[in-house]
């Protein structure tokens, strides 16, 4: 794989074998009030911390200390805003100032150390400052996807008991505008917990009415402020939450603490992304999702970076060559996008829209989120020319768990796969009974307890759930929930969640390994391959496929090309022979593609229609068709 001297070989190595002073070493690197004399300390089988004495605050991480560096005048976020037409930049100055006025806000109406916030907004400047200037005070924020229904809203007040919440007027999309108080105004209603007050934003583009007594407007308030100095906190005091779906229905709250999570943040920056101060780093995603918080407001602040904030999509704003734009106009070094992006983009335009944008800035393209496939790497890597790395990571672990680790030594890619562990992380593949399986052989993806720095710490409330629900699988690791395996060079390949195994006669089968030859048909856009019911067998693989547009291709062809694909690559065992054209995936907001729906539509299932789904109205569609193909049905 690589040589043992290598700088990858050397961090591995001390992060295994020495945790405590490889952590200590990258902690030294960051900005403390008390630096931590006590780096990894046990508390039972389950739970440990990091850095349990060190004094500090993420935001004086993130900006005064950047600012006491020389970095004041240097352009801390770029906003870009295709739906509104607007770019703006804040340097590390003018973004300080408008975290401490709002920071004074807060202050002034009672938020103090440890209280929290709920955070509801579009992609705008405000949502980051909103997210910095909670972190000043020493308060948690829980930050909720803008638009999400006034039920899920509600069930997150409710889970979080936030003294107040922050809102904007409206969220603004490609042909629509988002009114948001409405929706507010419902949770708060519904919700069990009453906030003191709540904070909002207003957008010229379609102001809301305020309820007196109840309601603030951000601007006035901002008028009357004082700035608010950072608030001391312990290294395990929690930063934030943030909710991911859970089996039970009811979100899980993902506890991220103070002091871990910098330095592994930090980390990460120099030995994932191969960032240095001044680079210009833009995550494609949203401040609703973990990949927001890392790496649009936290990783490139505490980095000494430009972050971009994006309020737009990857086509139709206006076209298919938005992306490239952005890191044109931004000179951007790194993009980092889920690949559902990229296959939107390759479905719009093939040619990418690339020929009148510089990209010379951009050094490399990170996909996580979902799966890479190869047929999108290799797209992208043939149009762009540039590195494209996969790398995989959870919400619950904050960072990436493997990737190729551009920062220390970019390895030799292989498609399909993540690459490498990170250092810090352990990562085995276990069979059912907990027990290491030999290279090549697909099992349960699994990280040896102690999480390095940066991972969850708990459920926010529920510290039984996040035992039952991650660490008693397998006594002494973490249990991804995904699978997969690692071959004889040590490179990890995520086939998908563990409940993406299908079973075929007695064969299990990945889908994850089915849908990568499926999506490297030249007609395909996209594709998503779910067991369905099976007389004989009890379970066979069917193809959803979206064609790429201009692509004229009759179903039965493509059926018929696509059989003889997967029987070519996986064999007759497999049992492949159905593939169905559609126009459309249920997909989360973040481009996730929804499985489990499928697979209860594909059993007659009950379904609930979950609260991150982008387009709810695909789902009767996809019913109705299956109906009409006799495809839905269970033993």
């Amino acid at each position: 794989m690589t040589s043992i001297t290598s700088l990858y070989q050397q961090h591995k190595r001390l992060a295994t074998d020495d945790p405590e002073h490889f952590w200590s070493q990258q902690a030294n690197k960051l900005a403390w009030y008390q630096k931590p004399t006590s780096i990894l300390k046990k508390l039972d089988d389950h739970h440990y911390q990091w850095f349990s004495d060190g004094v500090m605050n993420t935001c004086y991480m993130a900006l005064d200390h950047q600012i006491e560096q020389g970095r004041g005048n240097q352009t801390a976020l770029i906003y870009d805003s295709p739906v509104t037409g607007q770019t703006k930049k804040y340097s590390y100055l003018q973004l300080w100032d408008q975290v401490a006025l709002f920071a004074g806000v807060l202050k002034a109406n009672g938020l103090e150390k440890g209280d929290r916030v709920v955070i509801y907004m579009p992609m705008i400047p405000e949502a980051a400052i909103a997210m910095l200037a909670v972190a000043r005070l020493g308060a948690v924020h829980s930050v909720v996807f803008g638009g999400f229904s006034s039920h899920e809203l509600a069930m997150r007040i409710d889970d979080a008991t936030p003294k107040l919440v922050i809102s904007a007027s409206c969220g603004i999309e490609i042909n629509r505008i988002i009114a948001y108080k409405p929706l507010l105004d419902e949770a708060l209603q519904k919700a069990s917990h009453k906030v003191q007050c709540s904070i909002v934003y207003q957008r010229a583009r379609q102001p809301c009415d305020l309820v007196a007594g109840r309601d603030l407007d951000w601007q006035q308030q901002m008028l009357l402020a004082e700035p608010a100095a950072c608030v001391p906190v312990l290294a395990t005091d929690p930063l934030y939450i943030l909710y991911t779906s859970g089996t039970t229905g009811k979100p899980k709250g993902v506890v991220r603490d103070n002091g871990g999570h910098a330095v592994a943040l930090n980390y990460s920056m120099q030995a994932v992304y191969d960032t240095k101060p001044g680079d210009v780093f833009w995550a494609a995603s949203d401040v609703g999702w973990v990949v927001g918080h890392s790496y649009i407001v936290y990783a490139p602040l505490l980095a000494g970076c430009t972050t971009v904030l994006y309020e737009g999509k990857p086509v139709f704003t206006p076209d298919a060559s938005a992306f490239w734009r952005v890191c044109a106009e931004h000179k951007v070094n790194v993009l980092f996008a889920a690949p559902t992006a990229f296959r939107a983009i390759r479905k719009e335009d093939p040619q990418a829209l690339l020929q009148t944008y510089d990209l010379s800035a951009l050094k490399y393209i990170f996909m996580a989120g979902e799966r890479l496939d190869p047929a999108t790497y290799f797209w992208v890597v043939e149009k762009i020319g540039k590195p494209v790395i996969d790398h995989w990571w959870q919400t619950e672990t904050g960072w990436p768990i493997s990737a190729n680790p551009a920062g220390l030594e970019l390895m030799n890619a292989k498609a399909g796969s993540s690459t490498v562990p990170v250092p810090g992380f352990k990562v085995e593949i276990l069979d059912e009974s907990g027990l290491p399986v030999p290279a090549n052989q697909q099992g349960y993806i699994a990280l040896q307890l102690p999480l390095p720095p940066g991972c969850l710490s708990s459920i926010w409330g529920n510290d039984e759930r996040f035992v039952d629900g991650y660490l008693s699988t397998f006594p002494g690791y973490y249990a991804s929930g995904d699978g997969g395996y690692i071959d004889e060079d040590g490179y990890l390949f995520v086939m998908g969640r563990t409940d993406d195994v299908i079973n075929v006669a007695g064969h299990r089968l990945s889908t994850g390994e089915m849908e990568q030859i499926v999506a490297s048909h030249p007609a395909v856009a996209e594709c998503c391959v779910i067991g369905i019911y099976e007389a004989i067998k009890g379970q066979q693989p069917l193809a959803m496929v979206l064609v790429k547009n201009g692509v004229d291709i009759s179903e039965s062809q493509l059926e018929a090309e696509l059989v003889a694909m997967v029987r070519q690559e996986i064999g007759a065992l497999a049992c492949f022979k159905k593939a169905i054209i559609v126009q459309r995936l249920p997909k989360t907001r973040s481009g996730k593609i929804l499985r489990k729906l499928l697979r209860q539509i594909a059993t007659g299932s009950d379904y609930a229609v979950p609260s991150t789904i982008d387009d709810p109205a695909c789902l009767p569609e996809l019913a109705e068709l299956m109906q009409q193909k006799d495809l839905i049905g269970t033993a």
